[in-house]
């Protein structure tokens, strides 16, 4: 079997989209499962992960996004926002900043 490399450019932008939208949807389902310890604010940026996962995001993941994007944004009581387009990298960044925030990070 040996080991699996990683090498080509679009191998590697999958493994790292995988990754995101993963974390992405487990930080998700545990904010889900935690509603009444956060903030409005904090509801809101959840759905702004939400819907800039969109494009990255497959299949059913996909379809779910706005859904979950605007569930999030009704909690928090704001309107419905512009779905924009954030680069993976960032995407990755701002899930572990929120993931700090709402103190999901010792929980792992």
């Amino acid at each position: 079997m040996g080991v699996h490399r990683i090498t080509s450019e679009a191998a590697k932008y999958y493994a790292q989209r995988e990754k995101v939208v993963g974390a992405g949807v487990s930080l998700l389902g545990e904010a889900s499962m935690n509603l009444d310890k956060l903030s409005k604010e904090q509801l809101e940026k959840l759905g702004d992960l939400a819907a800039k996962l969109l494009p990255h995001s497959p299949g059913y993941a996909g379809k779910m996004m706005p859904i979950v994007a605007r569930l999030f944004w009704r909690l928090a009581g704001v309107g419905e926002k512009e779905f924009g387009f954030a680069e993976l990298d960032e995407l990755e960044k701002e899930i572990e900043r929120l993931k700090e925030e709402l103190g999901f990070n010792s929980q792992q």
